[in-house]
């Protein structure tokens, strides 16, 4: 049976009334956006462009493409090697950089400004005192990100890098473990009781940082409340990537998006509620753009507020 045109607008009033999507409701996790040390990070790199010509940063300073294109905007390039001769201010990422190349780099004439995270920092520390006393060190996390590249440098010979339980490698029998920061409690669990049946002595310091497992949490608990999760953040981001993972785990339409114009119409069919979630390098202003398109098509947060009670320590110039 062929349906006449009237027929069809009839059915899509009824299938799709005009109200439905003013009930559509927003609720955006408190945590979403940048953490403390990318907060730093970024803001180290916009005052030093107000302040010195030819400023480069080794590697993209954070992940998240919108915010590299804003600092070039402001004179900050991302390069990958410090020998060219136009540097004059050279930022060192948020995720750290090998020991190697910080001894290379005191002995350059230009300007260094380090804006690691401190918590990654710590990390490195906590590696080189687990490699001088003796451990073999075991990194939980990806062995091709920036961060763990750093931490190997620190570790010693004998490192060995994991990021999934169940395929220990040959360990000594005396180890000493450490954790990229943005790794879930999860994993570290499940590697850890898998070492246990193996390793005679461990010592572990966990260097997961604490705004990644309050996120996590928080992203769980929203994604359990609403009909549709969207996940806000570079696509290179690792710490968006997981959040995106999680919620698909959780049997909950998720679209891992890194821009408002990336939303699809057809993903709000018979959803009633939608959350939103970021990594922590999504700058504010890309998450209030994603809260607005959806607003525009008749969305609204609980009592109209869909920044209430969220962390908002963006700077001025991202916004």
């Amino acid at each position: 049976m062929t349906l006449q045109p009237n027929a069809l607008k009839n059915l899509y009033k009824i299938l799709y009334p005009k109200n439905m999507s003013n009930q559509l409701k927003i609720i955006t996790a408190k945590r979403a956006g940048f953490c403390f040390g990318v907060e730093r990070a970024v803001d180290m790199a916009f005052i030093t462009a107000q302040n010195s010509s030819n400023v480069y940063t080794l590697g993209p300073i954070i992940h998240n493409p919108q915010v590299i294109d804003k600092l070039r905007s402001e004179g900050v390039e991302p390069i990958s090697t410090i020998e060219s001769r136009d540097i004059k201010v050279l930022i060192i990422r948020t995720h750290g950089v090998p020991r190697e190349v910080l001894e290379t780099l005191s002995r350059k004439k230009f300007r260094v400004i380090d804006a690691t995270c401190p918590f990654v920092k710590k990390a490195q520390q906590y590696a080189k005192l687990l490699n001088e006393a003796g451990y073999q060190v075991v990194i939980v996390g990806d062995e091709e990100h920036p961060e763990v590249k750093g931490l190997m440098s620190y570790a010693g010979n004998d490192v060995v890098v994991i990021n999934r339980a169940k395929m220990l490698p040959k360990l000594k029998n005396k180890v000493g473990v450490v954790v990229q920061t943005t790794q879930p409690l999860s994993l570290l669990k499940e590697i850890m009781l898998d070492m246990l049946e193996h390793i005679k002595e461990i010592k572990v310091f966990n260097t997961i940082c604490n705004s990644t497992s309050l996120r996590l949490k928080e992203t769980k608990t929203m994604a359990k409340a609403v009909d549709m999760v969207l996940v806000v953040g570079g696509k290179n981001s690792a710490n968006t990537t997981q959040l995106a993972t999680l919620c698909t785990s959780m049997s909950v339409p998720t679209y891992h998006i890194e821009t408002a114009s990336e939303i699809r119409e057809e993903w709000f069919s018979c959803v009633r509620s939608v959350g939103i979630t970021a990594g922590a390098s999504t700058p504010d202003w890309i998450i209030k753009e994603v809260e607005e398109r959806i607003k525009a098509r008749g969305g609204r947060a609980p009592n109209g507020h869909p920044n209430k009670g969220r962390n908002k320590r963006t700077r001025k110039t991202l916004c």
